[in-house]
C-alpha cells in the first residue's frame, strides 16, 4: 500500500514532467475530437487560477466554425508577412520554415479575453498594479496548458493577430481584452526541443543567467548569448 509520502512523490514527479513536456504545438494537431468532458475539465482548471482580488477577469470563446477558424488564419498569415519584411535577409532565412499556427489543423480554438471591469472599481491589489489583472488572465492560460498536457492534449499559443480584428472576429465588446487565441486538440507527439530552439531561432537560457540575490547583478549580454 502507498504511503502518503509515496503519493506526495507521485504528485511531484507527475507535475513537474507536466511542466517541462508541456510545449507550444504547431504542426503536430491530428485533429482528432476533443471529448466534451475533457474540455470541460481542462476549462475549470483554467477557471480555478488565481485572480488578483479574486476578480476571475477571464472568460473563455470555444470556437469550432472552419469559417470563423478560416478568416482567422488568413489574418495570421497577413501578420506573418508584415513580421518578416521588418526582418534582414538572414533572418526572414531563418523565420521561413517555421510554422507559427496551427488554427485549422487542430480541432478547436480557444479565446481567452480580460475584463477589466470585472470586480471593479474596488479590486483588491490592483490599485498599485493595474497589470495585475493581466496577469491572472495568463495565469489561467498556464492552468488550462497543463491540464490539457495531463489530458494528453497540445495547446498552442498564437500571437500573429491584432487585437481589433478579433475583437470584431468574435463580437467580443468593447473594452475586453482578447489575451490569447489557444489552439487545441490531440496530437501525435510533444516535440522534445522547442520549435524556436529546433529552428535555431532562439536559445533557452540557463537560470544561472537570469538569477539575482538580493539586488539586481548587471550582467553583460551579447546578441551571440541570445541566438545559436
Amino acid at each position: 500500500m502507498s504511503t502518503e509520502r509515496d503519493r506526495r512523490t507521485i504528485e511531484t514527479e507527475t507535475l513537474y514532467d507536466l511542466l517541462y513536456r508541456r510545449r507550444d504545438v504547431r504542426g503536430e494537431f491530428t485533429g482528432a475530437p476533443v471529448p466534451d468532458a475533457v474540455l470541460h475539465r481542462v476549462l475549470a482548471a483554467a477557471h480555478a487560477a488565481p485572480s488578483v482580488g479574486l476578480s476571475q477577469p477571464w472568460d473563455f470563446v470555444v470556437v469550432t466554425d472552419l469559417a470563423t477558424r478560416r478568416a482567422f488564419a488568413a489574418h495570421v498569415q497577413h501578420e506573418r508577412a508584415v513580421f518578416t519584411e521588418s526582418l534582414d535577409a538572414a533572418q526572414a532565412a531563418r523565420f521561413a520554415p517555421i510554422r507559427i499556427d496551427g488554427v485549422l489543423a487542430s480541432s478547436l480554438s480557444l479565446v481567452v479575453t480580460y475584463d477589466p471591469a470585472r470586480g471593479a472599481p474596488a479590486v483588491l491589489g490592483r490599485h498599485a498594479i493595474a497589470d495585475t489583472g493581466l496577469y491572472s488572465v495568463c495565469l489561467a492560460v498556464q492552468n488550462l496548458w497543463l491540464a490539457a498536457t495531463a489530458e494528453g492534449l497540445g495547446v498552442g499559443w498564437v500571437s500573429f493577430y491584432r487585437e481589433p480584428f478579433v475583437r470584431d472576429l468574435l463580437a467580443i465588446p468593447a473594452g475586453i481584452r482578447p489575451v490569447a487565441w489557444l489552439c487545441l486538440g490531440p496530437v501525435t507527439a510533444l516535440r522534445e526541443l522547442p520549435d524556436l530552439e529546433r529552428h535555431g531561432w532562439a536559445r533557452r537560457r540557463p537560470l544561472a543567467d537570469v538569477l539575482h540575490r538580493e539586488r539586481w547583478q548587471a550582467r553583460p549580454e551579447t546578441e551571440a548569448e541570445t541566438r545559436p
